[in-house]
């Protein structure tokens, strides 16, 4: 009998997920994948600006993995040929933002870790004498930190504040002191439990990267990363279901039922638009499906798992996100700025611009055209500094750009805002613990996928939803 699998959530990890579930089970296998927008894609969203292709959300992906081999994503480009696109950011510096003028981004730290304290220049300084050999691994077996908590104690507050900060800052827009280490480095996480001092641990983690110096570390898609998300889509063979929600899953005979509706509009508000297989303005429906994949946030996997999985429910309901807004500015041709690829900034500048990417120049765009900047704003906890009209964030962002830089800047000849609401988790200590025991407590034929769960980025996005699509092949194999 021909099985049926739903894929609830069109990310990059619900994709990822479909396209797998297609290459492990039988051809006439159904695959359908639910999601809530009128996009596939997620964070994947490739946009335009002056004529200029400008990401939304993710902007690159990691070549490689914590352990030298290539990355999930890389992989996924490979097996849909789309090797031949592969692009990657030209060698150009970054800096931060310390004290209203820019200085060079340190080299050779682990994001932002140092394995040299004594390198860092006038960056930061590392309190003497704290990274002293105890006689024992840094964490003992299992244990996870935040890792602001680890850094402060063997380097002290500035090497967190000035550095490591900012450059958590502009991955998880959240604060060191608060995300797990087990997550956020979990290359370092795995040597602090082996060696004894910091700095040791930070060069044993290099050294097991497998890093070829001179290699890209960042690769993209020529045309945009959007086009990762509609190769993964055509080559699963899914049946894609745009606009229809997932509003509730229960428990058959034979495997599970989706109950598929249409999310309440407030007055004043547009409903998503609807794509080719989206629900229109039909009434509520069901589907019945052998096998289910959330790939979807904590809180709606939360709610869906409540009736037919409480304890995995409330293991995965408590977890916090950070919302962002991106401001893409393109500025007259000729518009001088430093010969950086961006910049980072940490909280205690208190600027709404959190880092900043030179488009023109990272991605070596055409001499002559309009400069183009993205600009990334807000962190976690700052939520009430976002709510403003498009224009006043603009603004603001062209003003702080201006300040960080030196020098006042022109209007921008076109603009626009996108924003991320609740966009990017943030792991508490302990996570890898509470997901396990959250994927311990899932009944067979279900699984759970995506960045709320295994990490940001492309690579463990991809990676986790294909872990859970084999988890699930194997309950419609048994």
């Amino acid at each position: 009998m021909r099985k049926r699998v739903a894929v609830i959530g069109g990310g990059i990890a619900g994709l990822a997920a479909a396209l797998r579930l297609r290459d492990l089970n039988p051809p006439d296998t159904e695959i359908i994948v639910y999601e809530q927008s009128g996009a596939l894609g997620g964070k994947l969203r490739t946009g335009e600006l002056a004529g200029v292709t400008v990401e939304r959300g993710a902007e690159s992906f990691l070549m490689t993995g914590s352990d030298g081999t290539e990355s999930a994503a890389v992989a996924l480009v490979r097996r849909l040929g789309l090797e031949g696109a592969l692009v990657h950011p030209r060698r150009v510096p970054a800096a931060l933002a310390l004290g209203g003028r820019l200085v060079p981004m340190p080299a050779g730290t682990l994001v932002g870790v140092p394995g040299d304290v004594s390198a860092l220049g006038e960056v930061a300084h590392a309190a003497p004498g704290h990274d002293a050999d105890n006689g024992r691994p840094l964490l003992a077996a299992g244990q996870d930190v935040a890792v602001g908590a680890l850094v402060r104690e063997r380097y002290g507050d500035e090497v967190v504040d000035r550095l490591v900060d900012p450059m958590l800052g502009g991955v998880y827009a959240g604060r060191a002191d608060r995300l797990s280490l087990d997550v956020a480095m979990p290359q370092l996480a795995r040597t602090a439990r082996v060696e004894h001092t910091l700095s040791a641990a930070v060069r044993a983690a290099q050294a097991a990267s497998g890093r070829v110096p001179g290699q890209p570390v960042f690769g993209a898609l020529e045309g945009g990363l959007s086009r990762l998300a509609g190769a993964t889509a055509t080559a699963s063979g899914a049946r894609i279901s745009l606009g229809l929600p997932v509003r509730e899953l229960a428990r058959t005979a034979h495997g599970w039922r989706l109950l598929l509706g249409p999310v309440s509009t407030p007055p004043g508000f547009s409903a998503p638009s609807a794509g080719p297989d989206a629900g229109g303005s039909r009434g509520p429906q069901t589907d019945d499906v052998d096998a289910v994949v959330l790939a979807v946030q904590a809180r709606p996997s939360a709610r869906l798992l409540a009736p037919v999985a409480a304890a995995a429910s409330e293991a995965v309901g408590g977890l916090g996100y950070a919302s962002v807004a991106l401001v893409a500015l393109a500025l007259p041709p000729g518009t001088p700025l430093p010969e950086l690829s961006g910049f980072l900034v940490p909280p205690s500048e208190g600027t709404l611009v959190k880092a900043a990417t030179f488009v023109t120049r990272k991605w070596d765009r055409p001499a002559g055209g309009p400069v183009i900047v993205r600009l990334s704003l807000g962190r976690a906890g700052e939520e009430e500094r976002l709510q403003f009209d498009d224009a006043v964030l603009i603004e603001r962002a062209r003003r702080e750009l201006g300040e960080l830089i030196g020098g006042e800047l022109p209007p921008p000849a076109a603009s626009w805002v996108q924003r991320w609401g609740g966009g990017l988790p943030q792991y508490a200590p302990g996570h890898l613990d509470r997901l396990a025991g959250a994927r311990a407590a899932l009944p067979p034929g279900v699984a759970l996928a995506g960045a709320a769960f295994d990490g940001v980025g492309i690579p463990a996005c991809v990676a986790s939803g294909e872990r859970a699509a084999e988890d699930v092949s194997k309950t419609m194999s048994a």
